[in-house]
């Protein structure tokens, strides 16, 4: 139990670092003096930097165990916080946030490592809540970047203090954080598989791409979405994401329950289902409040695709001594920040030859993808379990 509450401290100190430096781009941008075209561009620094490290953090934390680089990427990340809210230009804010992006990326591996290493020992599914940590971290972060603001903070100071609270934060469950480093002893089975050529790893990715892109148009477009379309005003329009966001991170609590439950293919697909029908409701919706139930169910439905796909992911990586998965999660996860990074100017890309209605309706049908993903995944999984033993 007590593995299990570092690790959603962990989820939720990630989520936190997030949440804290995005609601002050409008402050970060004028420190800066940049117009909104540059700024965009500096905000690449931290997909790119998220990109690059979870590709290869897999193989750090097969050779210094989880907690190893959950301790180093946290440490990084808040020294990145200041450099954050101190730069005084784009270049300097963009290496930043390259930085920032390059610890939370590989933080990201590395907790969901632990995470399936806490599942190995509960012999239950957990991982929907884990990531609820992350969500309420958000939110969290969020809400004290707002109270900083409205108190005239500057973006360095709040940062700073951001930094250092999670650091204390930190300093209290990282002994309790599974995944010390490996034993390295001399392997007494076959050489493992390469991930690339696994092809259930590539249908987990799929789901998370898949899930990715749709969480990042309802980050980015769906305010838009309901002041361009459905007519409300900018201050209402913000809930449509907030509820999105909340829901999701009821959901992800509820999560694992069904997936013990139904198992991990019928939660995926059933949420799936629910996510697409809440996107083209939002895209089509009559009146304005059927637009806002829309996102809240579309954040209700993607809340275990993400997080199972992960924890299916790390599962199907163990090794015979219980150990293994780094290079699976880092895989999948590698391939799932694609669909964030260019999930978002995909969409707008799309809204500028049709309408931002169409556009939503093709983010439902890339969420109904989930479905088919889900099955032929379980599929694959049974095909190498009947093949086995796999060379992994």
């Amino acid at each position: 139990m007590r593995d299990r509450t570092a690790v959603f401290v962990v989820f939720a100190l990630n989520g936190a670092a997030l949440g804290s430096w995005a609601p002050r781009t409008p402050a970060l941008s004028e420190r800066v003096n940049a117009s909104p075209g540059v700024f965009g561009l500096a905000l690449l620094g931290a997909s790119v930097g998220m990109l690059i490290a979870a590709s290869v953090s897999g193989r750090l934390i097969e050779r210094h165990g989880a907690r190893a680089v959950v301790a180093g990427s946290t440490i990084i990340a808040c020294a990145a916080l200041p450099m954050i809210g101190f730069s005084t230009s784009v270049a300097l804010l963009a290496g930043a946030l390259f930085v920032l992006g390059a610890s939370v990326g590989a933080l990201d591996v590395a907790m969901n490592v632990a995470g399936v290493e806490v599942e190995r020992r509960s012999g239950r599914a957990i991982m929907p809540v884990l990531h609820a940590g992350f969500s309420f971290g958000a939110l969290a972060g969020s809400v004290a970047a707002g109270f900083a603001a409205s108190h005239q903070w500057s973006p360095g100071r709040h940062l700073t203090v951001a930094a250092l609270a999670a650091l204390v934060v930190l300093a209290f469950v990282i002994v309790a954080v599974p995944g010390a480093r490996p034993a390295h002893t001399e392997p007494v089975e076959k050489p493992r598989v390469p991930p690339i050529k696994r092809p259930v790893l590539w249908l987990l990715a799929a789901i998370a791409l898949f899930s990715a892109i749709a969480e990042g148009a309802s980050s980015d477009w769906s305010a838009l979405l309901m002041t361009s379309v459905h007519g409300v005003g900018d201050g209402a329009a913000a809930f449509a994401y907030s509820g999105f966001a909340l829901a999701m991170a009821l959901a992800r609590l509820a999560g694992a329950w069904l997936q013990n439950r139904f198992g991990a293919t019928r939660a995926l697909a059933v949420g799936a289902g629910i996510a697409a029908a809440g996107l083209v409701l939002a895209a089509l919706a009559p009146v304005p409040v059927f637009g806002f139930v829309g996102f809240a169910l579309a954040g209700a439905g993607l809340a275990a695709a993400f997080p199972i796909a992960l924890s299916l992911a790390g599962a199907s990586g163990k090794r015979a001594d219980g150990t293994g998965g780094e290079r699976e999660l880092a895989f999948v996860t590698a391939i799932a920040y694609t669909g964030f990074l260019a999930g978002p100017p995909l969409i707008g890309g799309i809204a500028q030859v049709t309408s931002l209605s169409v556009s939503f309706l093709f983010v439902g049908l890339t969420a109904a993808l989930i479905v088919p993903s889900a099955i032929a995944a379980a599929r694959a999984r049974n095909r190498e379990e009947v093949t086995e033993p796999v060379a992994r």
